[in-house]
């Protein structure tokens, strides 16, 4: 193992630093480090010197086609029970609706909710014992890396998923903080990922000799959890076959789309509590702002972004560090700017999501969060680091409609963003699957899809139903109203409004 000495005040990009396990300073809206990163290596496969939205669209479905696990040198029951899971995602029925859930940001309703139920049932996961504190089992809760803290938190207090029993595990977690690698183990100034690299191989070492698992399938069940900006460098040889949940999710370092997942990069303020507070903002029609960005001048991004908008357009409030007014501005803007730093992740994406701004993402290269889930370019704009220069002219060419539409989206993706102090169970839907959910009177409200309408059901009629539908933007407009024949609806409804 790598001998490691008091670790050295290191001033990480949250704001604050460290010092022998004491936090000090507090975020201004800037995320700042005085830490000298080692030099980073390509990709072993090579790809696009940008890659669009669109492009990593197909990479996806691409990456469904294959498999990136290898075959394990033995059987085991947890791998039928997979293949028994991925056959039911696959084949079974057809879900338009469910109670909760908004089926347009979704890039399958029908699988994501039958993922979610078999994993609710089924899941089993081993957490190993080996590996000493702190860079093991002692998630830290606050700061900008905090998300990776809190899955190690929830999941390792879990009776629901955690099993002690390794042979009936789906999957095998490796509970380190790539913060605390850092912190504890990286030698300041040393420009180099050795000692890093080390103290992992020691880790991986142990828990091969120790235990068959990881040498039966090579690593390829077993995932990690990492949110610092280097965890993809850490981990990318070690851990190549392994399921990477990286916040920092870079193509050009190295994420692979049908293995590694995205997640969101949430800056959490207080260790007792994960949420962001104040939630919410303007409705879409007192949201005067065209476009809004506030940060330090990290990375090459930002410094082109002010070059051309700081101070140049009444409809574009672009600035550097901001001491006061930043939420105020997030809720009171259409757009919010998610413009990379050093690396291609951002908090702002959460934040302008939390705040019910449409984000903005320049950031080449970036996998937003939950990309094989939910489907981005239905909530959000992505314009490639090139087009800065016309950056008000992509976002004025956005109609007052979709703009609207937009919006609604992400107040409905928000959810997914949200940490709790505890796992939350989602409410189930009606028993026949149906997204209904009982109201006042026996009314039955539903949540309908495009065009985004909700609607009180009464009854279920088999002759004819009353129909109103009431346009959702920010205007006033009228409703329309027509009896529509029972046989055009699937579950018709002896009166429904809709509005």
């Amino acid at each position: 193992m790598v001998a490691c000495s008091d670790p050295p005040t290191i001033a990480n990009e949250n704001g604050t630093s460290w010092n022998g396990g004491k936090l000090s300073g507090e975020r201004v809206n800037s995320y700042t480090t005085n830490i000298s990163p080692p030099p980073k290596k390509m990709p072993e496969s090579p790809v696009a010197s940008v890659v669009s939205i669109s492009e990593m669209n197909d990479m996806l479905l691409r990456s469904r086609e294959s498999s990136f696990l290898k075959s394990p040198l033995w059987p085991s029951a947890a791998d039928q029970e997979l293949l028994d899971a991925r056959f039911e995602i696959e084949h079974g029925p057809i879900i338009r609706e469910r109670f909760g859930l908004y089926a347009p940001i979704y890039r399958n309703l029908s699988a994501f909710v039958r993922s979610y139920e078999i994993m609710e049932k089924k899941l089993k996961i081993y957490i190993y014992n080996d590996g000493k504190r702190p860079v093991f089992h002692q998630p830290r809760l606050k700061g900008i890396y905090a998300s990776e803290g809190w899955f190690m938190k929830q999941l390792e207090e879990s009776d629901q998923f955690v099993t002690r029993n390794p042979g009936e595990a789906h999957l095998f977690y490796l509970p380190f903080s790539s913060q605390l690698l850092v912190d504890y183990v990286y030698v300041r100034d040393s420009h180099t990922f050795r000692d890093i690299n080390e103290y992992l191989e020691n880790y991986i070492g142990t828990i091969k000799t120790k235990y068959p698992f990881w040498n039966r399938t090579d690593g390829g069940d077993h995932f990690l959890v990492a949110c610092h900006d280097w965890a993809p460098i850490e981990t990318r040889r070690l851990m190549a076959n392994s399921i990477r949940a990286l916040c920092n999710s870079d193509i050009k370092e190295g994420f692979r789309f049908g293995k590694d997942v995205s997640l969101p990069e949430t800056y959490v303020h207080s260790p007792q509590n994960p949420q962001i507070k104040q939630i919410g903002g303007a409705p879409p029609s007192e949201r005067k702002i065209l476009a809004f960005f506030a940060g330090q001048m990290h990375g090459y991004v930002r410094p082109i972004l002010l070059q051309h908008w700081e101070n140049k357009d009444p409809d574009m409030k672009i600035f550097g560090r901001m001491q006061k007014g930043y939420v105020w501005h997030m809720k009171n803007s259409k757009y919010c700017i998610c413009a990379k730093g050093y690396e291609v992740n951002s908090p702002r994406v959460v934040e302008a999501i939390m705040y019910e701004c449409v984000p903005v993402i320049i950031s080449d290269n970036f996998v937003p969060p939950f990309f094989d889930v939910l489907k981005w370019d239905s909530f959000a704009v992505f314009v490639p680091e090139k087009d800065i220069p016309n950056l008000k002219n992509i976002l004025v060419s956005i109609s007052d409609k979709r703009y609207v539409l937009m919006q609604k989206r992400v107040k409905m993706v928000r959810q997914h963003f949200v940490w709790h102090n505890a796992p939350e169970t989602p409410p189930a839907g009606q028993p026949d699957g149906s997204s209904g959910v009982q109201a006042m009177n026996g009314a039955v409200e539903v949540q309908r899809p495009d065009p985004p309408v909700a609607s009180l059901e009464f009854g279920s009629g088999d002759k004819e139903t009353l129909a109103g539908l009431c346009p959702v933007s920010n205007k006033i407009e009228p409703c329309t109203w027509k009896i529509v024949p029972a046989g055009n609806d699937p579950d018709p409804a002896k009166i429904r409004i809709e509005f």
